[in-house]
């Protein structure tokens, strides 16, 4: 009997006009699988920049569309691109683009170093571009990963990148290809708390676009079974294994039965005892000491420590004060291949800082600290 009802394909088909048919230069299923390729980059935009602003972040990655690149000046927010351009290894070396309007480089940047992107500079200039590319390479970097995972574990890199800021009017993503020519773009819209929204945006040239939609069906599609197959045999029902003479009575179905163990001879167990071990000083010389006591080993006097975030290194410049871990006066660190042997106040001879030792380790620590 013929089933009077349509499956969703064929309702698709119906409403298309054919299946698979093309709208531009992706089909629906086209669409569909590079859905998934966009909402990776967001998931990858969250973590990355939710971990570099120690913010919550919210990022969606479901819209995308297909345009020709000359309009997409139009869908930037602001007069200004900052595009970060790729070519990725694994995928026949396929362009990309990462884009961000000026004001979302700003946030991103602004971000990266610490700030709250509350008061932001007019432009960009030459530090926050860095950053903003900064921010971009890790983010890249991880939808690249979990990318990597849909393909089925090929490796996949991002090579020969620049990151630049340019004037939307005259723009084109891909240089190479005319205006006419359309790109997909998956645009990903960012919330972080505190932050006004922005986006960022993911392009490729269609042709690019259904090369890797076709990769990733490659890998995701189910393995159909050959026509005329066998169906699998069901297991067969376990047999008695025969047993060997001398083996004991088979249990009862549901049980296990061993052989008696023979009985082991007796053995005779004592205590251990210990020598008591008496605890010393290096008072005379250790083991071929001599040997190596002309061998030069670094001395190294530490003021103090601080520690500061990635984007306060950054802001660093002439003139800076960096505040230190100890209070002045204390005595500084003095350290032999990078361990604490002595404490000691800074004194000054001829015109050279020295230390005068105020407190020393052991003789037999401060060999230790030698790797003796």
């Amino acid at each position: 009997m013929v089933d009077e009802f349509l499956n969703q394909d064929e309702i698709d088909a119906l409403l298309s006009g054919s299946p698979g048919e093309k709208k531009g230069g992706l089909s629906r299923d086209d669409m569909a699988v590079l859905a998934e390729v966009s909402g990776i980059v967001a998931t990858a935009a969250g973590n990355v920049i939710g971990m570099l602003a120690g913010r919550d972040v919210s990022a969606d990655g479901s819209e995308y569309f297909e345009i020709p690149q000359s309009e997409m000046a139009s869908k930037i927010d602001g007069d200004k691109v900052f595009t970060y351009t790729m070519l990725l290894n694994g995928l026949d070396g396929a362009p990309a683009r990462l884009l961000a309007g000026e004001r979302g480089t700003l946030v991103l940047a602004d971000l990266m170093m610490g700030g709250d992107a509350k008061e932001l500079p007019t432009e960009a200039n030459d530090l926050y571009l860095s950053a903003a590319q900064e921010g971009l390479s890790q983010l890249i970097g991880s939808a690249l990963t979990n990318l990597s995972g849909l393909l089925g574990g090929v490796r996949l890199s991002a090579d020969s990148s620049a990151a630049n800021l340019e004037d939307a009017a005259a723009w084109l993503p891909f240089s190479d290809l005319s205006g006419d020519a359309p790109i997909w773009v998956g645009r990903i819209n960012l919330n972080v708390d505190g932050v006004d929204p922005f986006t960022l945006d993911i392009a490729f040239p269609v042709s690019s676009a259904v090369n890797l939609a076709s990769k990733i069906r490659e890998v995701t599609a189910p393995k159909e079974e050959p026509v005329g197959a066998a169906p699998p045999k069901s297991p067969a029902a376990p047999q008695p294994r025969p047993q060997p003479s001398g083996a004991v009575p088979s249990a009862p179905p549901g049980q296990v039965s061993f052989p008696p163990r023979p009985q082991s001879p007796p053995v005779d167990v004592k205590p251990v005892e210990f020598t008591q071990l008496e605890g010393s000083d290096f008072t005379g010389s250790v083991g071929n000491l001599d040997l190596i006591v002309d061998i030069p080993v670094r001395i190294t006097v530490e003021l103090g420590r601080t520690r500061k975030t990635i984007g306060e290194v950054l802001a660093l410049g002439p003139g800076s004060v960096v505040e230190l871990n100890k209070m002045a006066g204390e005595p500084v660190d003095v350290l032999v291949n990078g361990k604490l042997i002595a404490r000691g106040e800074v004194v000054v001879i001829d015109e050279s800082f020295g230390v005068r030792v105020t407190d020393i380790v052991s003789r037999a620590e401060r060999i230790r600290s030698m790797g003796v």
